[in-house]
């Protein structure tokens, strides 16, 4: 039997005079007054709680309280910026303290408690995970075109300091998420349909064919990948990774027994990732073709390849 049940009957063995209204105090400071009146179900003469509008205060008050915890950090100048740890509602607690004042053994006043949450990278696994390359890649681009640069460097940032766990998948659009202008992405060229078009976030492609060429120069486990619908001329042929939110990932998995590190940054017409992982990883490296340091042209697209694309493109990438 639950603990508010048996709050419950002891109540209809021995009623109290209920206490109408309840307090709740979080870090010394109200920010709710309960009436018990609007948290009562009558049943077969047993007035019991309303679960679902304590469910319902529950989430809200929960929303006030929480800190999301984050991760630990390199930042430009190489150094590992500290973690910082989360917090949440202690929901177990909030509830006794509910029922007990509910049914008349406890207080008007509940003082919330929390709960700390950890973040998934502390400043231990981030130093140690930063320690070996066993992957990277450069690729280059027209720093003159400035939309399409910004929108690289926005994705860069996005996937910079990406840690993957063993055996975690990365899905390189749920990490960076939509792109759209009120995230500061920018009109720029894409291909649709085979031909050069202006979308917002064009660009991001380069990035997201950056990270597979060093990710698979690594060895890691390539799980979803497709090919634009003519060549760009960033990478060689075939070795272009495309993406669109309603469409196309790129979508690699961690197959070693260590985490490892994703590090991105595109500055002056060149895009750069690398992947890291701990000293005493084994892993199984692939020959990659590097590209030229030539700077490419950003005009109409190239001709159709003469091999077919990796998979068929279900709609237009970035």
């Amino acid at each position: 039997m639950g603990y508010a049940w048996t709050l419950a009957l002891l109540m209809l063995v021995n009623p109290l005079d209920p206490i109408p209204f309840l307090q709740v105090e979080m870090e010394g400071e109200t920010v709710a007054m309960l009436d018990r009146s609007d948290y009562t179900v009558p049943w077969e003469g047993v007035s019991t709680v309303d679960e679902n509008h304590l469910r319902m205060t529950i989430e809200r008050l929960g929303k006030k309280v929480y800190v999301e915890p984050i991760n630990a950090t390199i930042n430009e100048s190489g150094a590992v910026v500290p973690d910082k740890k989360g917090r949440k509602l202690n929901e177990t607690d909030f509830l006794q303290q509910f029922y007990e004042y509910y049914y008349g053994t406890g207080s008007g006043t509940l003082k919330a408690t929390y709960q700390e949450i950890y973040p998934k990278v502390d400043q231990a696994l981030m130093t140690q995970v930063r320690k070996k390359v066993i992957g990277q890649y450069t690729t280059y681009f027209n720093s003159g075109n400035r939309n399409r640069s910004h929108n690289i460097a926005l994705a860069s940032q996005a996937i910079n300091n990406t840690v993957v766990l063993p055996g975690e998948i990365f899905s390189f659009n749920k990490v960076v998420g939509k792109r759209t202008k009120a995230k500061g992405y920018l009109q720029a060229p894409v291909i649709v349909r085979g031909e050069l078009s202006e979308g917002i976030g064009g660009g991001i492609c380069q990035v997201s064919s950056t990270l597979f060429n060093a990710v698979d120069k690594a060895g890691l486990q390539i799980v979803q990948r497709y090919s634009h619908s003519r060549h760009v001329a960033y990478v060689r042929p075939g070795r272009d990774a495309t993406v669109s939110w309603y469409g196309p990932d790129f979508v690699f998995q961690n197959k070693y027994a260590y985490p490892v590190l994703i590090r991105a940054k595109a500055y002056g017409g060149s895009m750069y990732v690398s992947v890291h992982s701990f000293p005493e990883i084994e892993y199984e490296p692939r020959h990659v073709p590097s590209v030229s340091r030539k700077t490419p042209e950003e005009g109409p697209a190239a001709p159709p390849l003469q091999t077919p694309p990796i998979m068929n493109e279900p709609t237009a990438p970035e």
